[in-house]
């Protein structure tokens, strides 16, 4: 008998680059493939729902809210296809058990920023988009010049690393207007 072969998929970008609607598309297609998928979120994100993953766009799909990365292991062994939104707020602990369910036959899909706010490799993400079969890096718009944007420009002022918003606390920026923006913020 052979084993199946399970990999990882990381959707990854700046705020408002369509990674949650990525991740949706994927797995509503695993779902309708007639495959078995479990979904997760980490328990803190709630901004939109207190259990479903929703994009900007108000698309939704059903999630479960884990604690910790090892509480989706418990949820997993039945299923074929694993999701996970907004992977960097979830502790370093994501990173094996992405792993271990990849070993074990698993499609592990899973979406979030690569950068913060301070333009640092986010959390967990560098380490999973290494061990990772495939990496898309998705792009938004500019909110001062409208051209391709990979950063995520705070406009709030907060040091901390988590700080949960949306258009009142974010703006997609490209390379140079964030630097630009940073730049006068800091002079």
């Amino acid at each position: 008998m052979v084993q199946p072969t399970g990999w990882v998929e990381v959707i990854c970008g700046c705020m408002f680059s369509g990674k949650t609607e990525e991740l949706i598309r994927r797995l509503k297609r695993a779902q309708l493939a007639g495959q078995k998928v479990a979904i997760f979120k980490p328990v803190i994100d709630v901004r939109y729902h207190l259990e479903n993953i929703v994009s900007h766009n108000n698309n939704h799909i059903s999630s479960t809210p884990v604690q910790s990365a090892k509480e989706i292991i418990m949820h997993a062994p039945d299923h074929d296809v694993i999701g996970i939104d907004e992977v960097q707020f979830f502790d370093p602990n994501i990173v094996e058990v992405v792993g271990w369910l990849a070993n074990h036959g698993k499609r592990v899909v899973v979406s979030g920023l690569d950068m913060d706010f301070a333009a640092k490799p986010f959390g967990p993400m560098p380490s999973i988009m290494a061990v990772a079969e495939f990496v898309t890096k998705l792009h938004a718009i500019c909110m001062k010049c409208g051209n391709e944007a990979s950063y995520s420009y705070r406009l709030v002022r907060s040091e901390e690393t988590f700080l949960l918003g949306e258009t009142e606390a974010y703006e997609a920026r490209c390379r140079h207007c964030y630097y630009q923006s940073m730049d006068e913020r800091n002079a």
